[in-house]
């Protein structure tokens, strides 16, 4: 729906790799978020809160031995820390559509590794609990079966082995003289398809296109997705950021 609108902002990261482009992304939205959520807070008025409660904290750690007291001091803290919340949601209910649809995108985009051409790859079909029998699939000009065209389903799922050059393409699943179809990306391009479709009716689940996750960033032999990785810069960004433009 709105790829229209962030392929000619965005697309210039898929030259990328992986790493830079969610490193770049981490960075440019954890910059408009805390810009927007300086120009819409008050902040003197967030420093000023801020400080208040931190003088609640204290003053509860020197009445700690008078539970009244302490209760009553709680009591106070609870309503200025819900004032200093309600100032700060403001800003980030504005920003919070905007990131959701720039997430979708990049998901669209990023989360896999797409499939190259002569590059062999598996689709999978996942049937309701209790279908059996055989599956057939049909596959387009310039694609190649590397297993046969009809597989018995087991344990719910058949699966098949394929690899073909450039191109856009319908693979086609029959079953019991119903027919589904699935649409398959190859390219040298960072670009696929929807990994998944969901189906949900009486016989078939999804249909699956195997993809490689991406995997940007590794460390101590742990390997991160992209959206692993945006968490991480964006934590590291976000901080960096508030303290530069000492925010409260």
């Amino acid at each position: 729906m709105f790829e229209s609108i962030l392929n000619p902002i965005l697309g210039p990261l898929l030259k990328l790799p992986v790493f830079w482009a969610v490193f770049i992304m981490a960075f440019v939205i954890a910059l408009l978020i805390t810009l927007v959520y300086k120009w819409m807070t008050d902040q003197h008025l967030m420093k000023s809160l801020k400080e208040e409660i931190k003088g609640f904290q204290q003053q509860m750690k020197e009445f700690k031995h008078d539970p009244k007291k302490v209760m009553e001091i709680q009591k106070r803290a609870m309503q200025t820390n819900m004032k200093y919340m309600m100032h700060s949601f403001k800003p980030t209910l504005i920003t919070f559509l905007p990131i959701i649809i720039i997430f979708g995108w990049l998901h669209a985009n990023l989360a896999f590794e797409p499939i190259m051409p002569g590059q062999e790859f598996t689709v999978e079909a996942v049937f309701q609990s209790g279908i059996s029998g055989d599956v057939k699939i049909i596959a387009p000009e310039n694609i190649e079966l590397l297993s046969d065209d009809v597989q018995e389903i087991k344990d719910g799922k058949a699966d098949w082995q394929l690899k073909g050059g450039t191109g856009e393409y319908i693979l086609e699943y029959q079953y019991d003289n119903r027919a589904y179809s699935k649409e398959l990306l190859i390219t040298e391009e960072r670009a696929y398809k929807e990994p998944v479709k969901r189906v949900n009716d009486d016989i078939i689940k999804t249909i699956e296109t195997k993809h490689q996750k991406t995997t940007p960033l590794q460390i101590f032999g742990w390997k991160i997705g992209w959206l692993g990785t945006y968490i991480i810069f964006s934590i590291i960004f976000s901080m960096g950021l508030r303290k530069i433009l000492k925010l409260h």
